[in-house]
């Protein structure tokens, strides 16, 4: 398949682009992700116009519209940041990206957690940076993590299957933007749907079944609204198993007494916690090849990103 577009702090890819003159180049993101991705890298700080190496800034005053302050000289570059970014939202606006890797705890980039100061110098909150928690809130859709999370095995995992997504609903926008293609869509993701919140699965298949009842761009836009809210909460063991029984219920009529036990005992056993989930979901990929379950065999929960990324490994 063609790589993905998603944003990247550029100093993650190992350009040395920081205050200091250094990068902090991730590995994982270059030589992992980068055989998926493809990157768009930004730096807001030498974008706007600030030389490399510079004055280190940080975040002061209200938590709600900080401004930007060298530290040491107490310049203030807030907004000279503000008009690039308000250029820079347009631009990426027509980038079709499908997320944004940021750079954790920057006052510029970072989404959260990024410590903000009082006139007096002392940490008084935290926040966004200014053009991360812009991006956040012009695009509330693309998934967005920092890279300290995106270590996170759980939070990792969430983020990447949020990105494949996505990019699948981009191509519907681009390909099949008509109801029967949105059914479509729905059909094949309810099971992953399902994995993160069976409340939203609930009301997403209340808003496909009164389709007609609206006009056809709010019909979208109130279902990427749900699938976003949806797709932030975690999927948890609980949630997994649950899933993975559901999906063993279609082999009821095709498996022997041997079969059928071994089956809930590997699901038991990750639900436990012994084993990773990767290991139930290929013995129900195998059945559902071997019995040709077409409803399975469309479904994005049992391949919803690539295997080498490995994101269903860990325990």
């Amino acid at each position: 398949m063609e790589k993905i577009k998603i944003g990247v702090s550029s100093c993650l890819l190992g350009e040395k682009v920081r205050y200091d003159g250094g990068h902090k180049h991730d590995r994982y993101i270059t030589d992992t992700l980068g055989n998926f991705f493809e990157y768009i890298p930004v730096c807001p700080e030498v974008e706007c116009g600030l030389p490399v190496p510079r004055e280190a800034m940080h975040l002061v005053g209200d938590h709600k519209s900080p401004r930007l302050i060298a530290i040491r000289t107490g310049i203030d570059h807030t907004e000279k940041m503000l008009k690039w970014i308000e250029k820079k939202l347009i631009q990426l606006g027509k980038e079709n990206l499908c997320g944004f890797i940021f750079k954790s705890r920057s006052p510029s980039s970072g989404i959260k957690d990024v410590k903000i100061y009082s006139s007096s110098g002392m940490p008084s909150g935290k926040g966004a940076g200014l053009f991360g928690g812009a991006f956040v809130k012009n695009f509330p859709n693309i998934p967005v993590i920092d890279e300290g999370r995106l270590h996170d095995p759980v939070l990792r995992e969430n983020f990447i299957e949020r990105v494949f997504i996505f990019y699948k609903w981009q191509k519907l926008l681009e390909d099949s933007y008509h109801l029967k293609g949105l059914i479509n869509f729905h059909t094949k993701h309810k099971l992953i749907i399902m994995s993160h919140s069976q409340k939203h699965l609930s009301l997403l298949g209340k808003l496909v079944a009164d389709a007609k009842t609206k006009s056809k761009d709010n019909l979208f836009l109130e279902y990427i609204n749900l699938l976003t809210e949806a797709m932030k909460l975690i999927a948890t063991v609980k949630k997994n198993t649950n899933v993975l029984q559901h999906i063993a219920g279609y082999f009821k009529n095709n498996l022997s007494h041997d079969d059928k036990h071994e089956l809930l005992e590997i699901i038991n056993s990750y639900h436990k916690g012994f084993i990773p989930l990767i290991v139930p979901v290929t013995l129900l990929n195998h059945y559902t090849r071997k019995f040709n379950i077409s409803y399975l065999k469309d479904q994005a929960y049992l391949n919803p990103h690539p295997l080498e990324l490995m994101l269903r490994n860990h325990v």
